[in-house]
């Protein structure tokens, strides 16, 4: 069985552990943080930082996501250089336009992506705002920010409908090429409406490697790579980035909001054991194209869903 072994930070391996919610298991080995599995791939995060894929994806899989290779037999080299496309060290004092996503963790809901533009002259003024890593905001504060933030700089919002995602993933899309796709497609919105103004750099908030991102787009007739620089935790690099996310999430509290409505319930965030019973409760009323149109439906709590089903029926 193939396997790749990374060496990731705790920050590098709690963030993948959100990316995977969808697939992680309830059972993990001695000493691990969380084990998920993929389509042909799993992956165990140690504590020790060391992270383990397996399978035929493995060294796919492997590239989604950031950290170093772990060295299989001389320990004495040293770590590789940041790839070519990380951003310069000035760049929070630059004009740039920033990217992020929200909703790729979560079962119920749509993916939300924001790119927004933030020149160096509206730095201190969109600091005034509150603007900063959305993680540390709550609804309230996000849906506060944001409602100024929208007319207070170029932005593009993209929301892909949980039908539309469950139809790109049953046709064998990767959630990771979904997110390259929006990302771009956004970017090059915000680089649109800004035209004439001055734009020293474009920061996509990075959830992948550069090279895994590029090889995602190549089919898109019009790809944005000139300018372009990655970093993980891009919020904390430039503003840009921190807008976008707090506009992405914005959008995705709304929409989360439209679907409760829809079903005249609460619809929980996250991927645990309270959005199982949830998804159960709703394809009981509703039947299971609830799975479809509410949900994303290859996560494992759509089976987790239909086993608490059966046990109740039995």
């Amino acid at each position: 069985m193939a396997h790749v072994v990374k060496k990731m930070t705790n920050t590098e391996i709690l963030a993948m552990k959100k990316e995977l919610a969808h697939a992680v298991q309830d059972k993990t080995p001695p000493g691990a943080v969380f084990t998920a599995k993929l389509n042909e791939c799993t992956v165990t995060a140690y504590q020790s930082g060391k992270v383990l894929f397996q399978g035929k994806r493995a060294e796919e899989a492997s590239k989604e996501f950031s950290g170093q290779i772990a060295p299989a037999k001389d320990k004495t080299k040293t770590a590789k250089p940041a790839h070519r496309f990380a951003p310069p060290e000035n760049a929070a004092e630059l004009s740039m336009i920033g990217s992020d996503e929200v909703g790729t963790g979560d079962y119920f809901g749509p993916m939300t992506v924001a790119a927004a533009y933030v020149s160096a002259s509206q730095l201190e003024l969109v600091k005034e705002l509150g603007v900063r890593d959305s993680k540390h905001l709550n609804d309230k504060q996000i849906i506060q920010i944001a409602k100024e933030l929208i007319h207070t700089v170029p932005y593009s919002l993209l929301v892909l409908p949980n039908e539309k995602y469950n139809d790109l993933q049953q046709k064998g899309m990767s959630q990771g090429k979904i997110k390259a796709i929006l990302h771009n497609r956004a970017l090059q919105n915000v680089k649109a409406k800004i035209e004439g103004e001055k734009l020293d750099g474009i920061l996509v908030d990075q959830f992948c490697e550069p090279g895994v991102y590029f090889n995602y787009l190549t089919k898109e007739k019009n790809l944005l790579k000139e300018g372009l620089y990655f970093a993980t935790k891009g919020e904390s690099v430039h503003l840009a980035v921190a807008a976008a996310s707090i506009l992405a999430r914005y959008s995705f509290l709304k929409e989360m909001d439209k679907l409760g409505a829809r079903f005249n319930t609460v619809i929980p965030k996250g991927a645990g054991p309270h959005v199982d019973v949830k998804a159960a409760e709703l394809v009981e009323k509703f039947g299971e194209t609830v799975f479809d149109t509410a949900t994303k439906k290859h996560f494992a709590n759509t089976q987790k869903a239909l086993n608490l089903l059966k046990k109740k029926r039995t």
